[in-house]
């Protein structure tokens, strides 16, 4: 059977089908509760999914983290020192 008979017979079956009837809408607060719910049961199982790095890897890049604030935070406080050095000088001989 080609793919054009395929969906021929699709369209055919999907137009010979009877609608099926709508469930009674729950209210919205119960809507609101089981849809909290739910996010909560699909939160708990994507975090099940997660791969958790251990203690020593955590500790590991926090020390790198706080190494590297030190070191931006030292060539940020050298710029500052020589910029304000020459901009004084630049002051004082105008002056």
């Amino acid at each position: 059977m080609s793919e054009q008979e395929k969906r021929n017979n699709a369209s055919q079956e999907s137009v010979n089908s009877t609608p099926k009837p709508k469930k009674a809408s729950p209210s919205k607060k119960q809507e609101k509760s089981g849809s909290v719910l739910r996010w909560f049961k699909d939160l708990k199982g994507e975090l099940k999914k997660v791969t958790w790095p251990s203690a020593k890897s955590v500790l590991k890049n926090v020390g790198t983290v706080i190494a590297c604030v030190i070191v931006v935070g030292i060539f940020i406080w050298v710029f500052d020192f020589l910029a304000r050095a020459v901009i004084d000088a630049l002051l004082n001989l105008f002056a």
